[in-house]
């Protein structure tokens, strides 16, 4: 089939948000970027730094993605040159693989003709990362709130919140297999109905705009906090500093870290980045805003004249 030249924009998230453990998520305003022209066969690249190494040929996951998708609806795809670009630090606990899997999803459904509901592309990417969480934002954009099973997936969306995200972002990556590694079998039932009940007020504290108990609910988490602490040591510090020392609400691991993710109230997301650089001087510190859209595809005009 004939394919004209398209760009697609993905923002990447950040998940859990504490106790909202492969649940809760939130797109933030980086960006996986995709361009994608027809070829004679499948090649990718980029001058990103942060996707330096990442794959050029068919074991690229964005085509592993695609194809899957493709061979699920009975579709054959159309060999594309596609140029990449990204500011998601890889393995930082930013969502770069759930960008990667979303953009996988778009490039197939672009060739599909468009037949994918955001429910299927939330679907389809749940199935293949194992939770809705980063995946669902990446969709959506804003906020989202969902549970995923084999047979099921379920995600609501929760709108933009009115905040700033200060995220503190180390130089060392933090591999997803290894952070869930150092996670128990089990949790005694007492112990999870007070995670369940954690994660419940934060969840209702974020859709109220309670942020300041949002805050205090993200540091309370005892689903993976207390774990992954010895794989990334910095974080007590983060939270006692951004508790103690700034106007923000709350802090937490970004996903599986170990990238922290700060909540804090607009506009004043530089004065809390300023403190934390001051403390932490050895890591990347930002300030993001929630992204308000989700993956979109558009044909640029120097697009449509090339």
């Amino acid at each position: 089939m004939s394919v004209e030249p398209f760009m697609i924009t993905v923002p990447g998230s950040t998940a859990n948000l504490g106790p909202g453990f492969d649940s809760v998520g939130l797109a933030v305003d980086r960006y996986l970027t995709l361009v994608a022209k027809p070829a004679d066969a499948w090649s990718f690249y980029s001058e990103s730094p942060d996707l330096k190494g990442v794959p050029t040929d068919e074991e690229n996951l964005i085509y592993k993605v695609a194809k899957h998708v493709a061979d699920t609806y009975g579709y054959m795809l159309t060999p594309c040159e596609v140029e990449m670009t990204s500011d998601i630090p890889l393995t930082r606990g930013l969502g770069s693989s759930a960008a990667a899997i979303v953009a996988g999803i778009e490039l197939a459904n672009q060739q599909m003709n468009n037949i994918l509901s955001p429910e299927e592309k939330v679907r389809l990417s749940s199935l293949w990362e194992g939770h809705p969480d980063n995946v669902a934002a990446s969709v959506y954009g804003g906020l989202v709130i969902g549970t995923h099973t084999e047979e099921a997936t379920h995600v609501l969306y929760g709108g933009v919140p009115e905040v700033d995200l200060v995220v503190v972002i180390p130089k060392h990556e933090l591999l997803t297999k290894k952070a869930r590694g150092v996670l128990p079998e089990s949790l005694p039932y007492k112990k999870a109905v007070r995670g369940s009940g954690v994660a419940n007020v934060l969840v209702a504290a974020l859709l109220q705009g309670n942020f300041s108990l949002a805050g205090e609910m993200m540091s309370a988490d005892i689903f993976h906090h207390p774990y992954r602490g010895e794989l990334v040591p910095h974080l007590q510090d983060v939270i006692d500093v951004v508790r103690e020392d700034t106007d923000a609400y709350g802090a937490a691991l970004s996903g599986a870290g170990p990238t922290i993710f700060c909540l804090a109230p607009l506009n004043r997301g530089e004065a809390v980045k300023e403190v934390l650089s001051k403390r932490f001087p050895d890591f990347e510190i930002d300030v993001l805003a929630p992204a308000k859209h989700g993956v979109c595809v558009k044909v640029p005009s120097y697009l449509r004249e090339a």
